[in-house]
């Protein structure tokens, strides 16, 4: 069966929530939000490509920070409105200098910073 990026849910904005996940160690790095052409483009490049809102233009992760994804896999969920990209992780996920943008845990009712940045 053919895939078309059509016939995903997207929101009334034209998006789709797209977690990144690392491919060998399952961990969550982050989440971004892909269009259509973003997920054509994913699909067709191997390079995760999201959309971002507030720049309001395509987002090649690593085009400038070089801290790429390469794409392993791409997953549907059940309702077709969330996607899975499993990743090959370069370098920092988050734009903060970590490898997660998930390095705040609340703990006793208490934000605790559980990562520092990566190495330069």
């Amino acid at each position: 069966m053919s895939f078309d990026p059509n016939s995903l849910k997207y929101n009334d904005a034209g998006l789709i929530p797209a977690i990144a996940q690392d491919s060998v160690s399952g961990e969550v790095l982050m989440m971004a939000w892909m269009n259509a052409e973003a997920v054509a483009k994913t699909l067709e490049t191997g390079r995760v490509t999201y959309w971002s809102r507030s720049r309001q233009e395509f987002w090649i992760k690593g085009e400038t920070s070089g801290h790429t994804q390469e794409l392993v896999a791409f997953k549907i969920d059940c309702d077709r409105d969330c996607l899975l990209v499993e990743v090959k992780q370069v370098g920092a996920a988050c734009h903060t200098g970590r490898r997660t943008c998930f390095f705040t845990a609340v703990v006793d009712g208490e934000e605790v910073v559980t990562e520092a940045p990566l190495e330069p």
